[in-house]
């Protein structure tokens, strides 16, 4: 995997798969929290997805994921740093425009970079909503991000909450280090994302069991023009759905042709 250097000297972890020329703009994909672009993207066949379609694919591993520094200091993170670090990928590559998805953790990290980037054209978002709206993030009704770093680091599963047993399985299956995961959660950005300055076409996709994008409706109310649809799945099954997938290629492939045979159905 290729790598580069951001703006306070991390070196981070990308993969490019190359399309075949039908779409102008490249697709830049951001992981959620615990997972790696391979986990997150490949694994579910949304990269495959995105191919198929012609797309050049851009997937990156954030700072203290996959392939990429993963530093224990909680300094090193934060959503506006990796948000930073997703424009600082787009300057290597030297891409003018993009459209951007991202997933749980990645949503807010895109959220914000589509909010202060004007390279982005188009923005999907997965795994997110009221909790952006209500706490700028993640949605800490289902569990804060102490409890969760906690849940993560400790040596006895008994000591474990039942909401952080999924992360932990996701954890241990991608080989994460849980010292730097626990320094991400424990970040002290938490800098409220402003929706009112997203002005691009954006797909707001959500799980129906998923607690950690609940009433994703406000999430897409408070982003102009914002459309939702919702399938099947909670939050670690949910962007493995074929309609998941067919949506977000569908959307990104409309934004980008015009093309209205391309269009995903209504928003839900």
């Amino acid at each position: 995997m290729p790598t580069f250097t951001s703006f306070d000297g991390l070196q981070l972890s990308y993969t490019v798969w190359e399309g075949d020329g039908r779409h102008r703009r490249p697709v830049l994909l951001q992981h959620g929290f615990a997972a790696d672009s391979q986990a997150n993207w490949v694994g579910p066949g949304v990269v495959e997805a995105l191919l198929d379609a012609g797309f050049t694919v851009v997937a990156l591993d954030a700072r203290g994921h996959g392939g990429s520094e993963k530093p224990h200091d909680e300094s090193r993170y934060g959503v506006e740093t990796m948000a930073r670090d997703v424009s600082v990928l787009l300057d290597e590559l030297g891409y003018d425009e993009v459209s951007l998805a991202g997933y749980s953790l990645g949503a807010i990290v895109a959220l914000t970079v589509a909010a202060n980037d004007k390279r982005v054209r188009c923005l999907a978002t997965g795994g997110v909503g009221s909790g952006v709206v209500d706490f700028g993030g993640v949605d800490v009704r289902v569990g804060s991000p102490e409890q969760v770093a906690a849940g993560l680091l400790a040596e006895d599963r008994a000591d474990v909450p039942t909401a952080v047993l999924p992360f932990r399985r996701l954890v241990r299956r991608v080989g994460g280090d849980v010292e730097a995961l626990a320094a991400v959660l424990r970040s002290s950005q938490l800098t409220r994302v402003d929706l009112s300055a997203i002005t691009v076409p954006t797909l707001v996709l959500a799980g129906e069991s998923d607690r950690l994008a609940s009433e994703p409706e406000r999430l897409a109310a408070a982003i102009a023009g914002a459309r939702l649809v919702r399938v099947p799945g909670d939050h670690m099954s949910a962007v493995a759905d074929p309609a998941f997938v067919a949506a977000l290629a569908g959307f990104f492939a409309y934004s980008d042709t015009g093309d209205t045979r391309l269009a995903i159905s209504s928003p839900a």
